[in-house]
């Protein structure tokens, strides 16, 4: 029996599959047909050879309006050995927006649990004894499902899902079929499924239930027929094969990428990159200052495709300003890997624009959270700005206060009502004027070689012939603009005002 290719779920009547109902397929768990969208019996083995379709009724009428699936959240505090401090810190926090995954993804959280253990547990991450306590407290609150904050491995899935007789995931999942649902662009699309399947590939024995059954094949000097491999092994090769084939997918769409970059370049436009933990106020802000129409959504990922936008500013300047995904805590690798092509408008950016959410309690950490990413890509050293955002929910103005104290060239702004706009505007125009250089020229009518060059590498605001040359105003490089000092008018330290 052949399973479906990899990616043979991309679209249903209602959209993608949210993967957060999969482990329920890869456990084996068989569903009657009651109104109740999970309603779970003993594991059956799987004899059907495309099992995932068999949700798509309880996953229809959960988006049209049935009850939610129910899930009960956990996280591990690792404290230290002596029993003291915990280790890791901000697990409160870090299931707090856990449950946000979730209601993003289209879970009812039922309840969340904090659980402290000094070192991990080979077979459910923590002590058997708390697993049994756990899965008796999801049995008694009627839970569908389980969802850890901490990555679980393939092993440990397995163990979870076998003791609980539920489907059990992991943030990493969640991300990751957040993402899959969120995806619109052929290139968001190719590379959520590169870190699926990259996810996947180690958890083949919780997907396939047949993975011990076996194919012959003719071959031995006698024509007969040899063991064969087994079903797992065929899987595997399919979706490496896959990867292969959506790293492929993905250069080509690199490479155009690429070239546009090489265009905007040559057009000499600087560039900036609105960054920031997810949730921050990043599409809203750009909308606010280029109009664009980016989706803005009180969601974790409501946008994943970057969008770039022209911002006019005075002194007749401009600016490229590019909106990319958010960032959040333990974003899986796999999805860093595969968004590199999307990031790089990060990396090839002139300056950042970091959004920063001032009303939440979490700030700081949002903030290493996001410089930690950027440190992966590549683009930690790139000039910033720092802009905390939501000033108009933010109660206390001792918050503001402290950070000001903290880091007094941030802006502080709210994008949804416009104030402190004008003074970003400011900062932005005068981190152009740090970078470039404003030049009155006077040419000599044979050396089109500097026009060529200034077509090349700067922005020209006017351009006229005269009799005995060309005159030109442009904003160029500061990397050459001391090879132009020759031609009349020495570069001035700023742009003119408008």
């Amino acid at each position: 029996m052949t399973p479906p290719p990899p990616n043979s779920r991309q679209q249903t009547t209602g959209g993608a599959i949210p993967r957060f109902f999969l482990p329920v397929l890869r456990a084996g768990i068989a569903f009657p047909a009651v109104p109740a969208i999970f309603h779970v019996q003993e594991p059956v083995r799987n004899t059907d050879p495309h099992p995932e379709t068999r949700l798509k009724p309880y996953i229809d009428k959960a988006r049209h309006g049935a009850a939610k699936p129910k899930a009960l959240l956990v996280a591990v505090e690792h404290t230290s050995p002596k029993g003291g401090e915990p280790a890791t810190m901000g697990s409160e926090a870090t299931l707090a927006e856990l449950k946000q995954l979730t209601d993003t993804l289209g879970a009812e959280t039922v309840a969340t649990l904090l659980v402290k253990i000094r070192e991990p547990q080979p077979r459910f991450l923590i002590g058997s004894g708390k697993a049994d306590e756990i899965v008796a407290q999801a049995q008694s609150l009627g839970a569908e499902m389980i969802v850890f904050d901490d990555p679980l491995t393939p092993s440990q899935q397995r163990n979870w899902e076998k003791l609980a007789k539920l489907p059990v995931i992991d943030r990493q999942e969640v991300i990751l079929d957040i993402f899959k649902l969120h995806a619109r662009t052929k290139e968001a699309v190719l590379q959520v499924e590169l870190a699926k399947a990259r996810y996947d590939l180690p958890r083949l024995r919780r997907r396939w239930l047949h993975f011990s059954r076996q194919r012959g094949m003719g071959g031995g000097m006698g024509g007969g027929r040899g063991e064969g491999e087994q079903q797992v092994e065929l899987d595997a090769r399919m979706i490496k094969d896959r990867i292969v084939r959506l790293q492929d997918l993905l250069a080509e769409v690199s490479k155009t990428r690429h070239n546009q970059r090489g265009l905007r370049k040559k057009r000499a436009v600087p560039v900036a990159a609105v960054v920031g933990y997810t949730n921050a106020g990043k599409s809203c802000l750009f909308n606010r200052l280029t109009e664009a129409g980016v989706l803005v959504q009180d969601k974790l990922f409501a946008t994943l495709d970057p969008t770039m936008r022209r911002l006019p500013l005075p002194g007749k300047q401009e600016l490229l300003l590019t909106d990319t995904v958010g960032f959040v805590r333990k974003l899986p690798h796999q999805l860093i890997e595969a968004f590199k092509s999307t990031l790089e408008a990060v990396t090839d950016a002139d300056f950042l624009i970091e959004i920063l959410d001032v009303t939440s309690p979490e700030v700081e950490t949002h903030h290493e959270t996001t410089w930690a990413v950027l440190s992966e890509i590549g683009a930690s050293l790139l000039p910033v700005i720092t802009v905390y955002n939501k000033t108009d929910l933010l109660g206390d103005p001792l918050v503001q206060q402290r950070l000001r104290r903290k880091n007094h060239d941030a802006v502080f702004l709210s994008a949804k009502s416009g104030d402190g706009i004008p003074k970003l505007i400011e900062r932005l125009t005068t981190q152009i004027s740090h970078s470039r250089r404003h030049v009155e020229l006077h040419l000599p009518p044979e050396r089109y070689d500097i026009l060529a060059l200034l077509h090349r590498t700067s922005q020209i605001l006017e351009l006229e012939y005269v009799g005995d040359g060309i005159r030109v105003s442009a904003s160029v490089p500061a990397a050459i603009a001391g090879q132009l000092a020759e031609f009349g008018v020495a570069p001035a330290e700023a742009p003119p005002k408008a």
